[in-house]
């Protein structure tokens, strides 16, 4: 049986009064983006930099992961932590570690592309939004809508053919760079 907390963080903008909330054993789907919106993640390369340091994260904090997407210009998560109050430092270190992966990517390999996008000094925005998950209703609403993000965004026509979510593993049972666990299971 699932057991889900009640917390909502709506986040007004782009205001300091934001609440996070991890107090307790939350599933949080978090969101966060590219500076400036930049599409910063369209290679492969960057995405792929960033999916193994998720991975290396999720590893070193206890944590799992629900599902994911990864867009051109921002990415989604469902994560789950083994202890309260564990977002904020995973966030930022899996921030800075995958900011510096990527720049170095776009320094030393991705020039032609830099050309494109601009500096990369900043990667991504200094913040990132979390709405606590309190249902498992709420989970598969929110774990649909990220999967359908590159459906929408006209990327792909199917979910499950976008290699940068977890659609795959749902749909088909695949492997997708890192281990998804239902929260309970």
């Amino acid at each position: 049986m699932l057991e889900f907390n009640i917390a909502l963080s709506h986040n007004r903008g782009m205001s300091d009064r934001r609440r996070i909330f991890d107090d307790q054993l939350y599933c949080h789907f978090v969101t966060f983006s590219c500076d400036g919106r930049r599409n910063l993640l369209d290679p492969d390369p960057p995405k792929r930099l960033l999916l193994g340091i998720l991975a290396q994260q999720l590893q070193r904090h206890s944590a799992t992961c629900a599902g994911f997407v990864i867009m051109p210009n921002h990415v989604h998560v469902l994560l789950r932590f083994s202890e309260p109050g564990q977002l904020s430092l995973f966030m930022q270190q899996w921030k800075r570690l995958a900011s510096h992966a990527i720049r170095n990517w776009y320094r030393e390999e991705g020039r032609v592309y830099l050309q494109k996008v601009g500096s990369t000094e900043k990667i991504w925005t200094p913040k990132y939004y979390s709405f606590e998950i309190d249902s498992e209703d709420k989970l598969e609403e929110k774990l649909t809508y990220m999967h359908l993000n590159p459906v929408r965004a006209g990327l792909v026509l199917k979910a499950v053919d976008w290699r940068w979510s977890s659609a795959r593993w749902y749909e088909q049972g695949r492997t997708v760079g890192l281990p998804i666990h239902w929260p309970g299971s």
